[in-house]
């Protein structure tokens, strides 16, 4: 049973056809690329980072054509490989027909994901996605090089880096799609163990993920360069809950962002959010969603039959795709 649903325009049948009749045909190249932003960490994760470039079919053909483009952020303790064998761009591209240019780049960190945030600890992950990344494909590919062109979306971590971006970027992305968005609400202070700060580094490298997530977060949003050998505050001193890392925590969760940045959201040519109706993220998915409802911020919202992740490749080239082509400039001819 479907909760609720989003707009009637994923049945757009003519999305971005460069011509009638003839075979959709996508093209993938697997490159590197260096992000200044992150040189010089403290947790030694490279600054040379794998991207995806997934070309749409006219791409070769039209040799005069700038494209948009939209930027894919992958999830916590997953990699861009593994969400390419996942997802499969290129099939959603081949099946859609789309004329957008995608690009999938790896946040990958010694702990799981970089919650796409700037630290000294974990490297200015939210700087390579917005400046490094993005100058770097203008200058790689014909894009159209402008916000009201590119596009932002991404799963669980990558959904939660969509909406804190947007918030924090509306110079460089001008729509944003967020699928299954984690870490809408403020951490709370439950989920400061004390035991961790008796953790060796092997131990927390051999952890289960939930638990290295605690390392990811504190590495992302408490960062303390002084502190090794994790370089960051695990929210516990001494036994006892430190506040001031709590604080930190919750400042950069988008519930508690979204009322200081409402310029910058209205700015967006659209939003969407899903989650799935078994996903263990929808009570935080509801919470932003009922938030923006609050300040006024138009969004698309849907809650649909399914979990975390078992549709999300279905989805991306059913609705994502479908969503950039209406909001993104130059999308369609």
């Amino acid at each position: 049973m479907r909760l609720k649903t989003i707009p009637a325009y994923v049945a757009i049948a003519c999305f971005a056809l460069a011509g009638l009749g003839q075979p959709a045909m996508a093209r993938v190249e697997k490159t590197t690329v260096h992000g200044a932003s992150l040189e010089g960490n403290l947790e030694g994760n490279s600054a040379d980072r794998t991207v995806y470039v997934f070309l749409p079919y006219s791409y070769d053909k039209a040799k005069g054509r700038r494209y948009p483009v939209v930027y894919f952020l992958h999830g916590y303790n997953s990699t861009a490989d593994q969400y390419v064998e996942r997802t499969d761009f290129e099939a959603a591209l081949k099946a859609a027909g789309a004329e957008v240019i995608v690009v999938v780049p790896d946040s990958m960190t010694k702990w799981g994901g970089s919650m796409y945030s700037n630290s000294p600890t974990v490297g200015n992950f939210e700087d390579f996605i917005a400046n490094d990344l993005v100058a770097w494909t203008d200058k790689t590919f014909r894009t159209v090089a402008s916000r009201e062109a590119r596009g932002l979306s991404g799963h669980s971590m990558g959904g939660y880096g969509t909406l804190k971006l947007g918030m924090k970027r509306p110079d460089v992305f001008g729509a944003l799609y967020a699928m299954n968005p984690c870490c809408q609400i403020p951490r709370p202070a439950s989920s400061a163990d004390p035991k961790y700060e008796s953790w060796t580094v092997d131990q927390a490298l051999t952890a289960d993920w939930m638990s290295r997530g605690n390392f990811a977060v504190a590495a992302a949003w408490s960062p303390n360069p002084g502190k090794p050998p994790f370089f960051a505050d695990l929210g516990t001193s001494e036994g006892k809950v430190n506040d001031l890392v709590i604080a930190k925590w919750a400042a950069n969760s988008p519930v508690a962002m979204a009322s200081q940045y409402l310029p910058a959201l209205r700015r967006m040519s659209g939003i969407a959010i899903d989650t799935g109706d078994t996903d263990f993220v929808r009570a935080d998915d509801e919470l932003i969603h009922e938030t923006l409802t609050r300040f006024g911020i138009a969004h698309d919202w849907e809650i649909y039959v399914g979990d975390h992740g078992n549709r999300v490749r279905e989805r991306f080239g059913t609705h994502v795709l479908p969503f950039f082509a209406k909001h993104l400039k130059g999308s369609r001819r």
